[in-house]
């Protein structure tokens, strides 16, 4: 069973903070090819754009540096395009027992990170975690340079019944574990199965550290909070259905919501309520296809398999003999219509991009931000619109978007470079050549390359010390 203070609760004092790792990077000259500009929704051609000390130092206006010598230069050809970082706001590190039971579920940071980064994911807002501590340790060993990764905005433990140790808290004592979760460094908060109270409660001391919080609601049923409540409460970010005025309060939200009129007067109330009241909507499209034997945009660019180890992947039956799920096909379609419907509702600046991907062997959580834009763009999204959302709002959804989310002057250097329009194709997001995070440059291939065959144990009798986080405890120092 989970327990969050016996072994792992060590993790905070065994990470020490050497910055030595860091060597000084070099300014970049970065010339040729085309970069996106979130403003206009074009492309740009690029006539020099200038990196130092991690961010963009000078675009456009042919920026020349007086001593290229000075600079690494970085050369792109004409079928070349600079796309901001992507921003991931319901990003998961976390990985079954390969069909054993769910509480041997693990987060897995050390290898999931380098997957995210080949893949483009600059910020991941790790979102609800069952090992807070773990993931406090992972960010501070990429913040120290010992590890490769996205930039990790800690969510810390759930709030509500999805962390396996939950009960009822009072105000004071919600208050209380907000203040100790922030004292370690976390960066913003989740609930998933709070009712009415714990969100009102979380929200309010959370936001009185300048922080957000992200909902997994449901429909007020059996002591979930609807989206209604929690957008009163003063939620930041709604995650997987709009919900509101359209579910039933004595039904479970999904079977209702997959049946959803984006014509009717209630639904058409709830968006003017998201609105109203600028709420983000983390649309999570692709998450339900990892549990059905739907298809839509889950074909391999890349071999996610071959990341596992030997074991692991003999584990596995074939997808194709995954059990369908009417539920989760029906959810899939409904989150089709219902995000593209909020869109042309005039929600286009507060949709944001979300993985949600739980690892369980057959795909790997860091490419899923290329497959959730593909399904954006299957739903009727246009493709300029989608690379703004996975960027510029996803940014602007955790309060960083003065710092991320766009190629401009002043901000971090998060960046990476694709072959292919993706404005004609939204799928050459895929084709990743290189990954830039705060002006420190990253070769996708040879990221994955670390990967390959190293995640999971490599035999039944080392399950157990899989789940004990051997490496996670080395490298932090322990």
């Amino acid at each position: 069973m989970r327990n969050y203070s016996a072994v792992v609760v060590t993790f905070i004092c065994l990470i020490s903070f050497s910055f030595s790792a860091f060597s000084q990077s070099p300014p970049k000259y970065i010339k040729g090819g085309q970069y996106f500009d979130v403003d206009t929704q074009q492309m740009v051609s690029n006539e020099g754009i200038l990196v130092r000390g991690g961010r963009f130092y000078e675009i456009g206006d042919r920026p020349v540096p007086k001593n290229e010598g000075d600079y690494e230069v970085i050369t792109l050809e004409d079928d070349e395009y600079i796309l901001a970082g992507i921003v991931d706001v319901h990003a998961h590190f976390r990985m079954d027992a390969f069909g054993s039971e769910k509480e041997n579920e693990i987060d897995e940071f050390k290898y999931n990170s380098l997957v995210y980064l080949a893949n483009g994911v600059t910020s991941a807002f790790a979102n609800g975690v069952y090992y807070p501590h773990m993931e406090l340790a992972a960010k501070r060993l990429i913040n120290s340079g010992k590890w490769a990764g996205p930039r990790i905005w800690a969510s810390g433990p759930y709030f509500g019944s999805a962390r396996p140790d939950w009960k009822d808290y009072s105000k004071e004592e919600i208050y209380e574990q907000v203040d100790h979760w922030v004292s370690l460094g976390v960066d913003g908060f989740k609930t998933k199965g709070g009712d009415p109270e714990t969100v009102k409660h979380l929200v309010n001391r959370a936001h009185y550290h300048g922080l957000t919080v992200a909902g997994h609601l449901g429909s007020g049923y059996k002591g979930t909070t609807n989206a209604i409540t929690a957008i009163d409460a003063g939620i930041d970010r709604v995650e997987h259905i709009l919900g509101g005025f359209v579910l039933e309060p004595d039904q479970y939200a999904y079977p209702v919501w997959n049946k959803v009129d984006t014509t009717s007067a209630d639904f058409k109330k709830t968006v003017h309520y998201y609105l109203d009241h600028n709420v983000y909507f983390d649309a999570t499209i692709n998450a339900p296809v990892y549990f059905t034997t739907l298809k839509e945009g889950f074909n391999y660019w890349k071999n996610e398999k071959g990341m596992f180890t030997p074991y692991v992947r003999n584990l596995l039956p074939p997808r194709e003999e995954q059990k369908g799920s009417d539920l989760m096909d029906g959810l899939y379609k409904a989150m089709l219509r219902s995000t593209k419907a909020f869109y042309d509702a005039g929600g286009g600046d507060l949709i944001t991009l979300g993985t949600d991907a739980p690892t369980h062997g057959y795909y790997l959580a860091g490419f899923g931000a290329h497959r959730e834009m593909h399904a954006m763009v299957m739903a009727g999204i246009p493709e300029r619109a989608v690379l703004k959302i996975a960027s510029q709002n996803g940014a602007n959804a955790l309060g960083k978007g003065s710092l991320l989310g766009s190629i401009e002057t002043g901000k971090l250097a998060d960046l990476y470079v694709v072959k292919g329009n993706p404005l004609e194709d939204i799928t050459n997001t895929r084709n990743v050549k290189l990954v830039m995070k705060s002006g420190e440059i990253y070769h996708p291939n040879k990221l994955l390359e670390q990967v390959k065959g190293n995640i999971g144990p490599e035999s039944e009798l080392e399950v157990e010390d899989w789940f004990k986080y051997p490496e996670l405890m080395e490298e932090a120092g322990g």
